[in-house]
């Protein structure tokens, strides 16, 4: 017999329904996991064979919790636990005679899938620089998990490059078909278009499989929820747990008007909300709760903690990105003396750019950390690329950075070409940038020429600019056009916010000491990970998980919610889940932070509160926000300029620079001033009117 003495009143009632559909509106931190697990139990120990329960969820790590937890409480259960592509395996290997396959089927991974996409698209008399392979791929899997029939899809996507992807798309199934091959959105859409052409195989797992069980429900999306419904359409036995007020994968596909159209896919629904929380504090839940009580398209529900009242949540509204780590490090500061450790600690940002200010703040105090779900940001491939790209016009004989980025993006310059490059090199005695000769590495001279050029005449921040663009990394990955390109791009952009603030700060546009303070940078965040260290990660990232400790960071209008989701359907209630699934990874303390003005992708912006901030009562809120005297005081004194006119040099002037010392101007363009200092640096380039800098 199963103990379920551990269960609350409405956990009990789920664990124990039997026939017929049931829906679980588990709230966040409710115990829904527990609950199926305790089911699947349950059922067996009331005589339903085991191996006749399917339990399906999205992830390899949420599957391997539940068996972990379910062998516990039954060791002998043979109930089917998996994501739902590793049971689209299953029912592809026992079929394989109905499905036109060998036993010997490959399933196609990613790599694979866009070399072949790229193949049909030279083969078709199309430039993959123009109809970008990674574009074509998301289409094809759009068609796929639509379930998408060729003529519904040409109807439905009809720009240029679209009409290109069907195209390819045909050419791709009849490849895939030839080779005894399947990708992995075939893992799902394979085994419906076998129930829903063979009532014959369909009937049979419908009796196998007698009592199904979905977790994380407001994630599945079309093909995902015609499977669901095709397997419990005989017994009715299906048993759902979600929560939709936790749906924040829309860009996925998911539609979460799967859960909330439950009731009307089966009539007499048993419905039961998991509202106890054993995770947060009241005073956290309450915040929560008057957030997402503003979105209209919902199930209600209001969570109740068992973990006493807690304290407020702060909110701190800082100066400028700057200060706002400067208030995250220093609350981090407190709660070491409250006996908080590292690792109780996460912070939740919106996009993946946002974690460079916060990286640097850390290293600075030498407070270890971990980003989760990303590589920290001068790890991140097309920030490499981008350094790459300043370090060899900056340096020639840079043959790393060369060997890096003569082929980022791609120009047809491929491994072979770059081996033939070497060996030129080599017997000439020179760097491979001398030995650039053919047409396409002429071409790429050509650009890296151009950039020298542009160079003398522009601020760094200007310089970064123009060779995001001139290199092709930007065009590249817009291309691409797809949200991790997107990603990508914002990265990109925050470089020139580096270049900014280092202009600012010390008021050279020298090429050379930028790279210097970057390498610096970079290196420092070679850090060990002892375990014990700070999460930072994205908020989409932290879905499933808690901490004592949360902050949110960036909470303003067009950061969060993102300015994507103004013109989107939906989207600022995609947003709002998502601000819902921050707060509740919480458990004793939440912070809530933003700034009155932002350097963003290399301009400084003044900003908004986040909607979201007033969506919660003041008398849930204990506020730090920077008066007006300070803020005005603020903005004086951080300005890079000098308080004075603006000073009028000329060639021969004597000057004092705060870094570099006296030197001598030798040359003067618009604001940049170029002096000679000292040997020890030389020639360098500066904003003319810069505070650092005074004329003697």
């Amino acid at each position: 017999m199963i103990d379920l003495d551990g269960l609350n009143e409405l956990q009990r009632e789920a664990v124990i329904h039997m026939d017929g559909p049931c829906l679980v509106i588990a709230g966040a931190g409710s115990g829904k996991t527990k609950v199926l697990t305790t089911r699947i139990a349950y059922l067996s120990s009331e005589g339903i064979p085991s191996y006749q329960i399917l339990a399906i969820t999205f992830t390899n790590k949420a599957a391997k919790e539940m068996k972990e937890r379910l062998l516990k409480v039954d060791p002998f259960n043979e109930a089917f636990v998996g994501t739902f592509h590793s049971f689209g395996v299953r029912v592809l290997k026992e079929n394989i005679e109905a499905l036109g396959l060998s036993k010997n089927f490959v399933i196609l991974d990613s790599d694979d899938q866009r070399m072949l996409i790229k193949k049909i698209i030279k083969d078709k008399g199309y430039d993959p620089k123009e109809v970008n392979p990674y574009f074509v791929a998301s289409r094809i899997s759009f068609i796929k998990n639509e379930m998408l029939s060729l003529e519904e899809a040409k109807k439905f996507m009809n720009s240029s490059n679209e009409e290109i992807a069907i195209e390819v798309y045909e050419e791709y199934i009849k490849i895939l078909k030839q080779n005894d091959t399947v990708d992995f959105d075939d893992l799902l859409c394979l085994p419906v278009k076998l129930f829903e052409t063979r009532p014959d195989l369909l009937e049979k797992y419908q009796k196998h499989y007698k009592y199904i069980l979905i977790d994380e429900y407001q994630d599945t999306n079309e093909v995902q929820y015609k499977l669901v419904k095709l397997l419990a359409s005989r017994s009715k036995n299906i048993f759902v747990v979600g929560d939709p007020d936790q749906s924040i994968y829309q860009f996925r596909g998911a539609n979460y008007k799967n859960i909330l159209n439950f009731e009307s896919d089966y009539k007499n629904a048993k419905v039961i909300p998991l509202e106890d929380n054993y995770r947060s504090t009241k005073m956290i839940l309450d915040a929560a709760n008057a957030v997402i009580k503003n979105n209209t398209d919902r199930k209600e529900k209001n969570l109740r903690s068992h973990n006493g009242e807690g304290v407020k949540t702060k909110y701190i509204r800082a100066f400028d990105e700057k200060d706002e780590i400067k208030k995250v490090l220093d609350e981090v500061k407190k709660l070491y003396n409250e006996g908080y450790e590292n690792k109780d600690m996460a912070i939740f940002y919106r996009t993946n750019a946002q974690s460079r200010v916060l990286e640097e703040g850390f290293l600075k105090e030498n407070i270890p950390y971990k980003v989760i779900g990303s590589y920290y940001f001068y790890k991140r491939a097309e920030i490499k690329d981008l350094i790459s790209y300043l370090r060899l016009v900056q340096n020639y004989k840079d043959d790393i950075s060369l060997r890096r980025v003569i082929n980022s993006p791609k120009r047809g310059i491929g491994t072979t070409s770059i081996e033939k490059l070497e060996q030129r090199a080599l017997f000439n005695g020179t760097s491979l940038y001398e030995a650039l000769e053919t047409s396409k590495e002429l071409e790429f001279k050509k650009v890296i020429e151009e950039l020298s050029n542009d160079m003398i005449d522009m601020s760094l921040t200007e310089f970064v600019e123009d060779v995001i663009n001139k290199s092709g990394l930007k065009s590249a990955l817009e291309a691409e056009n797809t949200l991790e390109s997107q990603s990508k791009i914002e990265n990109l952009m925050e470089f020139k916010s580096i270049a900014k603030n280092f202009e600012d700060e010390t008021g050279s546009v020298d090429l050379r000491d930028f790279l210097e303070n970057i390498s610096l940078i970079a290196d420092m965040s070679e850090h060990e990970d002892d375990g014990n260290v700070v999460t930072l990660m994205t908020l989409h990232s932290a879905k499933g998980l808690e901490f004592p400790i949360v902050f949110m960071v960036g909470m303003e209008e067009g950061i969060f919610p993102h300015s994507n989701s103004f013109n989107e359907e939906g989207g600022i209630e995609e947003e709002r889940r998502l601000c819902y699934v921050g707060i509740t990874r919480a458990k004793k303390k939440l912070y809530l932070l933003n700034a009155k003005q932002r350097m963003m992708y290399g301009q400084r912006q003044i900003t908004d509160p986040s909607r979201f901030i007033s969506e919660i009562p003041d008398d849930l809120l204990e506020k730090e926000e920077i008066k007006p005297m300070e803020f005005s005081h603020k903005i004086n004194t951080s300005s890079m300029y000098n308080s004075d006119s603006e000073v009028d040099y000329k060639v021969g002037d004597r000057v004092s620079h705060t870094m570099y010392g006296v030197g001598m101007v030798v040359g003067i363009e618009d604001d940049i001033i170029t002096i000679a200092f000292h040997k020890r640096f030389g020639i360098r380039k500066l904003l003319k009117n810069h505070k650092n800098l005074r004329k003697l």
